[in-house]
């Protein structure tokens, strides 16, 4: 017998930790770019799980791979080798130009491997003593949630009453080149940058800032780890984010989108001497990189390799954008990001982004603020222009509510 939302709801409150605050909708069935709540209402997804939904709800090919290794091997762990693992590290390593891959589960695993994988370099090929390795971030980051992770995160929420914190990070402000030249020791393993800043409201940095992170970091030995987590695959318009600006950094941290909305897969990938420096029983995950996350990942990578949904995201992001900047004075003060990926910052004197979420939610669109007045938007990346202006409508309708 089925239940209503409110039932569904309560449920959640009274079983469940109450570390998120969801909208107040119950979603049973998805499709594409459309999902179905337990009432029977149909919503545009306008958020995509925070971009882990690139390829959009329950992808064909990406299900038909699910399906086909469920009949062979679910887990095996690393302790054998599979027929999945070999080629997705060498098909993810060519679609991303690199040269070796490690395989985990979440974003945040991906981060702290890289972490992890920096400070050993700077060890025992750059010379640093040990327990001096410096990382440098930057305010505003967003790249997790583990111990470590809150322990350079300047956000409230994530950092406080978490401590002790893990040391080793130089914070310095995000677009300013300059800090983190003046940041960079001889003890400075790694600069750890999003392209495009997620959680903090789709931030583009300034032109050049990428480029100038790159050149300090060959000029002073040290590592470039992009986090693309949020920004890469496709969600930008191309591979990776760093692509808009020709960079090419040692390291990537890969996750959400890699596996296909369907289950937990990321990676870090990069160059083959920093990851390399890893040996057997040094660091591990039992599911990182067993057969049905490879298998997945292998569908992910070869609906990348098409060029289809990087060109979808450009061709539509222009789209999306100009229609979102007709907004700009009639409730919205400003709109970022790239492709199909915007932030948009509703006007203080207007209202807040729940409450435009809410508006949104009673008008058929889903989608969720970041920090109080902000709405990030990242639909699936197989959205259509009429789906686009459908969801953009009902904003404007939702600001003047």
């Amino acid at each position: 017998m089925s239940i209503d939302t409110a039932s569904y709801i309560t449920l959640d409150e009274h079983w469940g930790a109450h570390n998120y605050h969801p909208l107040p909708v119950v979603i049973a069935e998805a499709e594409g770019a459309w999902v179905t709540d337990v009432d029977g209402h149909r919503y545009l997804d306008f958020l995509s799980g925070y971009s882990a939904l690139n390829f959009g709800h329950r992808h064909p090919v990406l299900v038909e791979a699910v399906r086909e290794q469920l009949d062979r091997v679910t887990l095996t762990s690393r302790a054998f080798h599979n027929d999945q693992f070999g080629q997705f590290c060498r098909e993810l390593a060519e679609l991303t130009q690199t040269e070796m891959v490690l395989t985990m589960n979440t974003g945040a695993e991906a981060v702290e491997s890289a972490i992890k994988v920096a400070r050993k370099w700077a060890y025992e090929v750059k010379g640093v003593q040990f327990n001096g390795a410096e990382i440098i971030v930057a305010a505003g980051n967003f790249h997790g949630r583990t111990t470590t992770i809150v322990s350079f995160s300047d956000d409230p929420g994530a950092h406080d009453n978490y401590g002790p914190f893990t040391p080793g990070f130089v914070t310095v402000p995000y677009g300013d080149l300059a800090a983190i030249e003046a940041a960079i020791t001889p003890n400075t393993a790694a600069v750890l940058i999003e392209p495009i800043q997620g959680e903090a409201g789709v931030i583009v940095p300034p032109s050049g800032y990428l480029a100038g992170i790159r050149r300090a970091c060959d000029e002073n030995n040290v590592l470039m780890i992009a986090d693309e987590i949020q920004s890469g695959l496709a969600r930008t318009g191309k591979l990776f984010a760093l692509d808009h600006d020709d960079v090419r950094a040692d390291l990537y941290t890969l996750g959400k989108a890699l596996g296909g909305g369907i289950i937990p897969v990321s990676a870090v990938v990069g160059r083959a001497d920093v990851l390399g420096v890893l040996k057997p029983g040094q660091h591990g995950s039992t599911f990182g990189g067993y057969p049905m996350a490879c298998a997945v990942g292998r569908a992910v990578v070869g609906l990348l390799a098409t060029g289809e949904f990087q060109a979808r995201s450009l061709e539509l992001g222009r789209y999306l954008h100009g229609r979102l900047d007709e907004l700009v004075g009639r409730g919205i003060v400003a709109v970022r990001g790239r492709g199909l990926w915007a932030g948009v910052d509703i006007d203080p004197l207007s209202r807040t982004g729940r409450e435009v979420s809410m508006a949104l939610r009673d008008r058929g669109v889903l989608c969720k603020e970041t920090h109080e007045r902000t709405l990030r938007i990242a639909p699936p990346l197989v959205i259509t222009q009429d789906e686009i202006d459908h969801a953009v409508d009902a904003l404007a309708d939702a600001l003047q509510a």
